[in-house]
């Protein structure tokens, strides 16, 4: 397909638009034109990204360096002719890479959805006939015929207008239906302020309009946005970058070792193949096989956990994610605010009101007490309208413009019904709003209601109604600076008037409305924050998440919001700056002035597609793990790029949902907050497995290594060390993943991204485990056989050390600050329940004959018993005292696990 010609459409008159794409705007194209057309530019679809076959998708499941480690262990024990423990540790290989599998599966599924969003049908003029078809069909230079409702098939430039009005709010961020018309603008007019055209997948809100396709399939701005998504770097999540980095020095470190143990046995005079067999049952030991197991199930319970709170998750890291977010990006509209229009000041009669509540729902008031002047600007506000409003499957929906919508809304707060005044003041004509004339105004019998532009209003006013609805002299500087105090604030604001009709007059004209007229009031309306909203932006604060608004809405307009939620309070601002920063400003930073400026502005308004991806990625390039909301088309590829993409679920359209790793249900930006707590928590009770398991594996490794150098049989053989390994970390460390989230979670500051998995105190803590184990399991073990032990008997006892070592320690590892105590014994009853069917399978392992045959044990004594439990309560001892050590140093919520 060669590319459409590359022009500056809105720039040129539509004279020279139909030159270059050597169209007929009375005609349209001609049916062999549109077929050689269609053969060089092809179908108006976008191509669908070429993805990873099956096959390989599934075998980089299996390309990391613990999944090695695992394939080794399993291969070695299956050497051994261990068949049961080879084929558990290959299960928990082979169901961590089907997860993966299923999941990359769908990750890339969102520019499939940007192809629905094209796909639709169009009215086209070709060869002077108008006839409808499907979208795809369209090439440049076609003249497509728009109307109320229609979805635009295609990238236009505009040729004429009647009151065209078009929602590109999922392309462009703008909250309104864009008002549009034909004429040229200049060359550096951004996207959203490119009022001559019409861009793929937005919705004709009102009115008629022609417009010639200048860009199809992946040249339309939709298309680019695709190509955006594309380009997108998938990042690893922090837990996956961390866990890879463990893995490998993990193996290095087992490999190291059994190799120094092979070397150390040979020196000493040890036959080779009983040197190489200790080293079998070192790197067995060594190797953490529950890990892989671990995660997938703590982060599958922390989906769980998050779905009841309104937060589904489509890739399971993005809950680890969530916890390690040091930085929110949102997009304004329908995130943050409602996304729908409201009244929110009034000034009539030389007097301001305050209209509460929020959305088309009408419940609220207008305080103080209303005036003859007000009620009467809230009537006209009722009666100059086009929408409707209705009560539907629970909730308010205005059919029509949103601005007449909260007109609507504002007088029935007042108790004002529009039915019962529709019926008290039937119309009898109307002057339909136009973008040249900026007003629009009807006749109820006796009364004629104007409503506009502040401007275009005043200039048809001689004088103005006072608090008691008599006309008073016109206070035309008092209306002009209330308007401007509004404005200010954020607010859209229009002015309405009225004056008597004429006697016996049933027709309205231009000329009815040039002069005489009262007016009435003005009335400010915006789309609010969600009061939640206001409450989850102070909590994140808390937490100390920073949360940055992206919106293609206007600065003045963001900058309002964004002072309700409290993004731009003192506190958060550097001195002499503002925090804002808009589209055409961000356009001229290059990317190191833009990494230094994300770090100090809030709000970024007027912001292109291209612009939020490149948002991202400033602050990723500054250490930032960041979490992208929206639910905008023009979000979808900085959802993409983000470490966590969150996607709203009711507003939010197929291509955000689809590009994101978490979908909101509920729509509210308040359910981030609470996803973030369980994300915090899925990573403690995640770093809580991890040190929990890692001393049994380490002090497994070293009494393997003791021996050696000692010049003494094996404490522990192979087969004991895998029993070991794989019954606690089921029975024992999993249920650390149904550990409830400590209190004060929500007051840390986040980890670092630079932070390491262990820190230098949780590896000072595996030290002090590991060297404990490696006492007590190689001191009795000696012990025991210096008093006549056998060998079986000796083994039988280090290997019980080893796991009621763990058992106690588990306690310990409840909190990594805080006393099982304080927990409460019992509040984890799953960890409860693992712990006494793990005591009951380390009976049969040491007194029932078929496990004393298969694991070569022997029974053991009660005062044997008493020194295994002895050496446990010392380890929980010791990192009790640590903890308690650890805790006097440092103040309260400060502590990371």
């Amino acid at each position: 397909m060669e590319p459409i010609p590359n022009k500056p459409w809105h720039h040129l008159p539509t004279i020279e638009v139909a030159s270059l794409l050597e169209s007929d705007p009375e005609r349209g194209l001609e049916p062999e034109e549109v077929l050689r057309r269609q053969a060089r530019f092809g179908l108006n679809c976008l191509t669908q990204k070429k993805g990873r076959g099956p096959l390989l998708r599934l075998l980089l499941q299996f390309h990391q360096p613990l999944i090695y480690l695992l394939l080794v262990s399993s291969a070695i024990t299956a050497a051994l002719q261990e068949w049961v423990d080879a084929s558990v540790i290959l299960g928990v290989v082979l169901v961590n890479a089907g997860i993966g599998f299923i999941q990359e599966s769908k990750a890339e599924s969102a520019i499939a959805a940007l192809a629905k969003i094209v796909a639709t049908s169009a009215r086209v003029l070709r060869g002077g006939k108008k006839t409808s078809m499907a979208s795809e069909q369209l090439v440049p230079g076609d003249v497509v015929l728009l109307a109320e409702g229609d979805k635009v098939p295609a990238d236009l430039r505009l040729l004429h207008c009647r009151e065209l009005g078009i929602n590109e709010s999922s392309l462009t961020g703008e909250s309104l239906p864009v008002a549009k018309h034909a004429s040229p603008l200049t060359l550096d007019t951004l996207l959203a302020d490119r009022a001559n055209m019409a861009y793929a997948g937005a919705l004709v809100t009102s009115g008629h309009g022609v417009g010639m396709v200048v860009a199809i399939s992946d040249a339309t701005e939709t298309g680019r946005i695709s190509r955006l998504m594309e380009e997108a770097d998938v990042f690893s999540t922090p837990l996956t970058r961390k866990i890879e980095w463990f893995s490998k020095i993990l193996l290095y470190a087992i490999l190291g070792l059994a190799a120094f143990t092979f070397v150390i046995g040979l020196v000493r005079g040890e036959s080779a193949f009983d040197m190489f067999m200790a080293a079998v049952a070192l790197s067995v030991g060594a190797i953490p096989e529950g890990l892989p197991a671990a995660v997938t199930i703590t982060l599958a319970i922390g989906v769980s956990r998050m779905a009841r709170r309104r937060a589904i998750i489509r890739k399971l890291p993005a809950v680890e994610t969530l916890g390690s977010t040091t930085v929110i990006c949102s997009d304004k509209t329908g995130t943050l605010t409602q996304n729908q229009m409201t009244v929110q000041q009034i000034f009539a009669g030389n007097q301001d009101f305050t209209v509460s509540g929020v959305g088309y729902a009408p419940h609220g008031e207008v305080t103080p007490p209303l005036t003859s002047a007000a009620r009467e600007c809230l009537l006209a506000g009722l009666l100059c309208n086009e929408a409707s409003l209705e009560h539907k499957e629970g909730a308010w929906h205005v059919s029509g413009d949103p601005t007449e919508g909260a007109l609507i809304v504002a007088a029935m707060k007042a108790g004002l019904e529009p039915e019962s005044n529709h019926e008290l003041y039937p119309r009898l004509d109307t002057v339909p709003f136009e973008s040249r004339h900026q007003y629009m105004a009807t006749l109820h019998g006796e009364i004629i209601y104007l409503k506009g532009a502040v401007e275009k209003v005043l200039d048809r006013c001689s004088s103005m109604s006072g608090p008691d609805g008599q006309p008073i002299s016109l206070d035309h500087e008092g209306i002009s600076q209330a308007a401007i105090h509004m404005a200010e604030q954020g607010l859209r604001v229009l002015a309405l008037a009225s004056k008597p009709a004429a006697s016996g007059q049933t027709a309205l004209h231009h000329d009815d409305l040039a002069a005489d007229m009262i007016f009435l009031g003005l009335q400010g309306m915006m789309d609010p924050p969600r009061p939640e909203a206001v409450r989850a932006v102070k909590a994140c604060h808390r937490a100390g998440i920073a949360v940055k608004m992206i919106t293609g809405d206007h600065a003045v307009t963001a900058a309002a919001v964004a002072r309700q939620i409290g993004l731009l309070h003192t506190g958060l601002l550097q001195e002499g700056q503002t925090g804002i920063l808009n589209g055409r400003e961000l356009a001229q930073l290059d990317d190191a002035d833009l990494a230094q400026a994300v770090r100090y502005t809030h709000v970024f308004a007027r912001v292109e597609p291209e612009q939020k991806l490149r948002l991202v990625r400033a602050l990723q390039a500054n250490g930032e793990v960041v979490a992208m909301t929206g639910d905008g088309v023009n979000d979808a590829p900085a959802l993409k790029q983000a470490d966590i993409g969150v996607a709203m679920g009711i507003t939010g359209t197929e291509v955000a949902r689809e590009a994101a790793d978490m979908v909101l249900t509920d729509d509210n930006f308040a359910s981030i907050e609470a996803a973030v707590e369980e994300g915090r928590g899925v990573f403690d009770n995640l770093t809580k497995f991890i040190v929990w398991t890692l001393p049994t594996n380490f002090g497994e490794g070293l009494v393997i290594t003791a021996a050696i150098i000692a010049g003494v049989a094996l404490p522990i053989l192979p087969v004991q060390i895998l029993w070991i390994n794989m019954t606690t970390a089921v029975l024992l460390g999993l249920m650390l993943s149904f550990e409830p989230i400590e209190k004060g979670i929500m007051h840390r500051t986040p980890r670092t991204p630079s932070t390491p998995l262990l820190t230098p105190a949780l590896m000072g803590r595996i030290a002090i485990v590991s060297t404990l184990l490696l006492a007590g399991a190689f001191g009795l073990f000696i012990w025991e056989l210096e008093h006549g032990a056998s060998l079986e008997y000796a083994r039988t006892v280090a290997a019980n050390v080893f796991v009621c070592g763990e058992l106690f320690y588990l306690f310990n590892c409840r909190s990594m600050t805080e006393s099982m105590f304080k927990l409460g014994v019992f509040s984890n009853h799953w960890l409860v329940s693992g712990v006494a069917l793990m005591a009951f399978l380390q009976l049969l392992f040491t007194y029932l004959p078929v496990m004393n045959e298969w694991f070569r044990t022997a029974p053991i004594d009660i005062w044997s018993w008493g020194r295994i439990l002895a050496v446990s309560m010392i380890i929980y001892s010791a990192i009790g005292m640590e903890k308690w050590l650890r805790r006097a140093k440092k103040p309260p919520h400060t502590h990371q696990p």
